[in-house]
């Protein structure tokens, strides 16, 4: 089995095959398929540049530099150049607030920034330059940013570099033990922590192609931001790996997804959730079966949505699950029960815990855990936090956080993440079929389901919020919208509120972001109304 790091993958396939295709970044512009291409030599030889202008500046074994950008080829060439100094990269989503990704860049101390236009507005909107940043290089831009301390483009750095002395010759990859980056969690409650996460993390997610059944013939697409660990461990790890010509939208888009992956012959692509919700709410149409894609690799498809989902689509769905810092499981297509999210792959062992740390019987909620054959579980090392290190692996399990249960046969479910369960009137709301059912209705384009605890409710228990955006051509008439619900929830329970929003705030992994949807409820930031259709100014939740 190979482990490569991503040095590694893409010296042996510039070694090989120099002008084997890689990675195809692509956009939809007025109907056409803008695209950026990078060979494995190309992408060396990017990454050889790019790790000369950071050695120009003082970076250092050790130091750190942030990424704040969409899908660009730069973010891998980034990748490859913070390899060869024995840097580590900071990978920030672009569509983080300002002040968070302060608070992003000062937590790691990072010195520098690649960032696009798009992440230069973002420091931009802070009041003061966030130090400990020494520059910014712009990607995507040929500006002259004279009069603007610390910017510049990295298209004139790179024109300064004397490519016949100053380009490092290829350094050998990284010991696998060795911090590749730091990667955000998603801080949905409050603020993230940055998972040190080290190269051989890349290299065995990477190296799970075999058991995922891909080929050398296949050509994965991903949607998904860079900055999250799906889209660049999996998608990213596994394409590198085998050599297989990737292609990656610079932003997720669920109205073009299909003609995107027929257009480029796609045969898996990976999808989370919200993602598949979004996707099931779009209308239907001819292009969404025209494509050759064999399976999705789906991290949360709703259990009452499974089966429909493939019948629509003309796909297979390969449920997973993991965690950026460790964990997974697996369930392929045609292996186990519908709703399940597998079992752990061989060498690793994933119970069920409660809360004295005993395993459930079958069927029972606790915590989803991991550990290693031997007995131990892998470190997780939180940058500045060895109190949540020490934590996360309490006597010798990972501890996921995630609430689940296995069936008698040992196939794991998830059931809610930790402390986001829902209950209403001594009843446990499934989310999940409430979100399918409401993808169904003809008005919505996207929702989510959440709950949030009100003066109202009884210790413990929660009211039912359904977060939706409106189909463009959709006129909101709350009697006409309220009498669709009816049909398409039928007898299920109803959201207690509605809350019209011109987009859902979602994380890199495309993961709603609750904090954000409270706030909006108790500023009364779009339209609120109730179940019965009376509309409010806003909703108070208890802090």
């Amino acid at each position: 089995m190979n482990m490569f790091t991503p040095l590694g993958a893409v010296q042996h396939w510039a070694k090989k095959e120099p002008n084997k295709l890689l990675l195809t970044f692509v956009s939809i512009e007025d109907d056409t398929f803008v695209e950026e291409n990078r060979t494995a030599e190309q992408l060396l030889n990017n990454g050889l540049m790019l790790a000369s202008a950071l050695a120009n500046v003082g970076l250092r074994e050790g130091d750190r530099f942030a990424l704040v950008m969409r899908n660009h080829p730069e973010f891998v060439e980034a990748m490859l150049a913070s390899e060869i100094l024995g840097t580590v990269f900071v990978p920030i989503d672009v569509r983080v607030q300002p002040e968070r990704l302060a608070f992003m860049v000062l937590h790691t101390d990072c010195r520098g920034a690649l960032v696009s236009e798009e992440g230069l507005g973002k420091i931009h909107a802070l009041k003061a330059w966030p130090e400990p940043l020494e520059w910014a290089w712009v990607i995507d831009s040929d500006n002259d940013y004279c009069s603007t301390p610390y910017v510049a483009s990295l298209n004139h750095i790179f024109q300064s570099i004397d490519k016949e002395k100053e380009l490092p010759s290829p350094a050998k990859p990284r010991p696998l033990s060795d911090t590749m980056q730091m990667l955000f969690t998603s801080g949905t409650t409050g603020d993230p922590k940055a998972i040190q996460s080290n190269y051989h993390r890349f290299a065995s997610v990477g190296a799970l192609h075999t058991l995922l059944g891909l080929t050398p013939e296949d050509r994965p697409y991903t949607g998904l931001s860079l900055t999250h660990a799906n889209a660049q461990l999996i998608s990213l790890g596994y394409s590198l790996t085998l050599g297989l010509p990737l292609v990656i939208s610079r932003t997720f888009t669920k109205s073009r997804l299909w003609d995107i992956v027929a257009h480029y012959g796609c045969t898996t692509f990976n999808l989370l959730g919200g993602m598949a919700t979004a996707l099931f709410s779009e209308p239907e149409s001819p292009s969404e079966r025209q494509h050759n894609v064999r399976f999705v690799l789906s991290a949360g498809m709703p259990a009452a949505m499974w089966e429909e989902f493939e019948r629509r689509f003309n796909v297979k769905i390969f449920e997973f699950y993991g965690t950026a810092e460790g964990g997974m499981t697996f369930n392929p297509p045609g292996v186990g029960p519908v709703g399940s999210i597998g079992k752990p792959p061989a060498g690793i062992q994933c119970e069920i815990l409660d809360r004295h740390d005993q395993p459930c019987a079958p069927f029972d909620i606790g915590e989803i855990c991991f550990r290693n054959a031997d007995g131990k579980a892998d470190p997780v090392n939180y940058f500045k936090d060895p109190e949540a290190s020490k934590k996360k692996t309490k006597g010798n399990w990972f501890r996921s956080g995630d609430c689940g249960y296995k069936d008698e046969e040992g196939w794991v479910y998830f059931s809610y993440r930790g402390g986001s369960a829902v209950r209403r009137n001594g009843e446990f709301i499934i989310v999940e079929d409430m979100m399918t059912a409401l993808a169904k209705h003809p008005d919505i384009n996207d929702v989510y389901v959440y709950g949030v605890a009100l003066d109202s409710n009884s210790p413990g228990e929660k009211t039912v919020i359904a977060a939706i955006v409106l189909n463009e051509k959709r006129k909101l008439v709350i009697d006409d919208f309220l009498s669709k619900v009816s049909e398409v929830i039928g007898q299920g329970p109803h959201p207690d509120y509605f809350q019209v929003l011109a987009e859902i705030p979602k994380t890199a992994s495309e993961k709603p972001v609750e904090r954000f949807l409270v706030q909006h409820l108790n500023t009364g930031e779009g339209v609120i109304f109730s179940r019965r259709g009376d509309r409010v100014d806003s909703v108070r939740v208890n802090n």
